[in-house]
């Protein structure tokens, strides 16, 4: 399948340090270097809600992820183009991966037609059709000047036949050479997606049929969609040791700071999820000390600030008490200052787990924090 694909050189990944399965590396990109393993805030349309370009960076943000099908749909690609890309129109500097929209197109169930050829599906805004296929998604990424784009695969939906995951497990590795004969932009990375569900079979089967593509780097993806979370570890335990040794092992969507942790210990390098900033919406902190939910009442008088072990904004300024004070009188600015604590909160946690695997000591960190989690505040 290499013979098919354009010779067009693999961005630079170094292993620094290993732990057991842990890896702590250097990947270097287009708007930068990222060091590894790293969480990537969500910003779905060109934002992380509520936070700025400065406030990214100063919780210490170094790669954050937009969405395909959301960019296509709105702003759409002629004011993408007008701003030079992505990172013109936010103002952010820094290495920005993009999803191939893949995931929501699917998700749209009655809304969508699959064929060989792609997908066909109804915009959900405005009722418009689209026609969405691997050569498509690539060539929206590089307007967008991803600085890694996904290849475009079919999600099936959990649970399914077999015989179908078998056959949407196909049809993504033709996709996927596609994509790659359809990428422009050396400086755009490409990362092709490991699917087949919980069963780790036919997880081996997809990944024998990928890995010899020259890929960028490797993405586990149809995970945290709604299985049980012991058997998404034991799929992570088993096939990401599995991923080419020496690219980026990435899985898309996952999670709480318990599921990144329990990951990367597994041979994970990156994430992405929507929990700190939309948990951060809704009032709920993550800290040292667990899950705060600053709704509840116990906060009322509450001085402290909201996780005395933090040194995020947020947390240098105010208390429990104001937080909910913002939160209960509807203040858009308890979504931001949650959200900024949040997003610094996993980015912290993060860069511990690089200190300790540089250490070899990432399994008496993970006990720490798994203890210092169950330790959870009043009200959580």
């Amino acid at each position: 399948m290499n013979d098919s694909s354009p010779d067009l050189p693999l961005a630079p990944f170094e292993i620094t340090h290993t732990d057991g399965n842990a890896r702590a590396g250097r990947l270097t990109l287009a708007h930068g270097v990222v060091e590894t393993p790293i969480f990537m805030p969500v910003g779905t349309l060109g934002t992380v809600k509520g936070l700025t370009p400065d406030d990214l960076r100063g919780a210490h943000v170094q790669i954050l992820l937009g969405n395909t099908y959301h960019l296509f749909l709105r702003p759409g690609l002629e004011v993408l183009a007008a701003h030079g890309g992505l990172h013109g129109m936010m103002g952010w500097s820094g290495p920005i991966l993009t999803d191939s929209g893949g995931y929501q197109v699917f998700s749209l169930k009655d809304l969508r037609r699959i064929t060989e050829e792609g997908v066909t599906f109804q915009n959900h805004i405005d009722g418009s059709k689209h026609l969405f296929t691997p050569e498509k998604v690539i060539q929206i990424q590089e307007v967008i000047g991803s600085d890694i784009m996904m290849a475009f695969d079919e999600c099936p939906p959990l649970p399914c036949e077999r015989d179908y995951m078998v056959r949407s497990m196909e049809r993504t590795t033709r996709w996927a050479v596609r994509c790659l004969q359809a990428r422009t932009r050396p400086e755009c990375a490409l990362f092709g997606i490991v699917q087949g569900g919980v069963d780790i079979e036919l997880r081996r089967q997809h990944l024998a049929q990928l890995q010899s593509l020259p890929f960028d780097g490797f993405a586990l993806g149809g995970l945290s969609v709604g299985e049980a979370k012991p058997r998404m570890y034991e799929t992570v335990e088993a096939i990401a040791p599995e991923l080419p040794a020496h690219r980026p092992r990435y899985l898309m969507g996952v999670g709480t700071p318990e599921d990144l942790l329990a990951c990367v210990q597994r041979g994970v390098d990156m994430f992405d999820c929507v929990l700190p900033t939309r948990n951060g919406r809704n009032g709920q902190l993550f800290t040292s000390r667990g899950r705060l939910s600053i709704k509840q009442a116990t906060y009322r008088l509450d001085l402290q600030p909201p996780d005395p072990e933090c040194a995020c904004a947020t947390c240098a300024r105010f208390t429990r008490a104001y937080l909910r004070h913002l939160y209960i009188a509807d203040e858009m600015l308890a979504g931001q200052l949650i959200t900024l604590h949040n997003v610094h909160y996993y980015l912290h946690l993060m860069q511990g787990m690089r200190d300790a695997i540089r250490a070899g000591r990432l399994d008496a960190f993970a006990q720490a924090c798994r203890d210092g989690w169950r330790e959870s505040p009043r009200g959580a």
